[in-house]
């Protein structure tokens, strides 16, 4: 697959260019055509071509097309800034002393008392848990204290159930099914926030989960030029989570270097590219 920054237009000596997908990202248009037996991605800003990428694969093409929609933002400076800017803050990575205490001990001490009092197993069809995880999401300031407040009734009351083990039921990867479940329960509690949706999971399984902080997040995205920062949407749809899997996955095999253990320490990397301050700690 190769990229041109140059307006040609698309030819085909063996039949009619056909455009089969298009898309609008901001000021962008994104256009798919299929060129014979390959396909054209095209990426069009005020009228102009910017960019045309090449290739045999329709979906790799229409992915590295969203690609270079990020690389085009002004915010953008790719992964090598990100490290730059977090090294800035912590010079000596994710093993640092610096790093431990300001980042990654109070979530993983939020992460012990989630597992002792409301194991993942256990959780998943058990009864009475609300209390336990109100506490749970008090132990850190991943949430706004706005946030915390709505969780109350949720968790004191009838939906408290429903909502931990659906909760459960997504940290096993059953995403689709447990956000059709917790929605209806979020939503009369005004809790139907990524933010309260992934923290559980983000907790019981750090390995496969993404605490999703939305403006943090999509404003690192638009700087690594990621196309989640176009993806998401406040609705709880399970291709938001998907692309943010993606983004979790793509700044792990960029911050190879830093030997990342989890995504807890991915999930402060966003933090800190984003939003950090020193004076903040770990006020997020």
């Amino acid at each position: 697959m190769a990229a041109h920054d140059d307006s040609a237009t698309v030819a085909s000596p063996a039949g009619v260019p056909r455009t089969i997908r298009t898309d609008t990202i901001g000021k962008h248009i994104l256009r798919l055509v299929a060129v014979g037996k390959t396909f054209a991605g095209l990426l069009i800003t005020a009228g102009k071509q910017k960019a045309r990428i090449d290739g045999e694969d329709p979906d790799a093409v229409w992915r590295e097309l969203k690609a270079l929609v990020g690389k085009s933002s002004d915010a953008y400076f790719g992964f090598e800034g990100a490290l730059t800017r977090f090294r800035s803050f912590f010079p000596d990575g994710f093993q640092s002393a610096h790093f431990e205490k300001s980042e990654r001990d109070y979530k993983l001490e939020a992460k012990r008392r989630l597992d002792e009092q409301a194991p993942l197993d256990e959780a998943m069809s058990g009864t009475g848990y609300g209390e336990v995880v109100l506490a749970v999401f008090r132990a850190t300031n991943l949430l706004s204290p706005y946030e915390k407040t709505r969780l109350q009734p949720l968790l004191r009351g009838p939906d408290a159930d429903i909502f931990v083990q659906a909760a459960a039921r997504f940290a096993t990867g059953d995403v689709v099914q447990a956000l059709a479940m917790m929605t209806p329960a979020l939503a009369r509690h005004d809790c139907a926030k990524w933010t309260v949706v992934t923290y559980l999971p983000f907790l019981w399984r750090p390995e496969n989960h993404m605490f999703l902080k939305p403006v943090v997040t999509g404003d690192f995205a638009e700087r690594v030029g990621h196309p989640f920062s176009h993806d998401y949407r406040p609705a709880l749809d399970p291709a938001v989570y998907s692309s943010l899997l993606d983004l979790t996955e793509t700044t792990r095999e960029n911050t190879r270097v830093l030997n990342p253990r989890d995504n807890i320490d991915l999930q402060s990397f966003v933090w800190v590219v984003g939003e950090y301050r020193e004076e903040w700690g770990h006020a997020e």
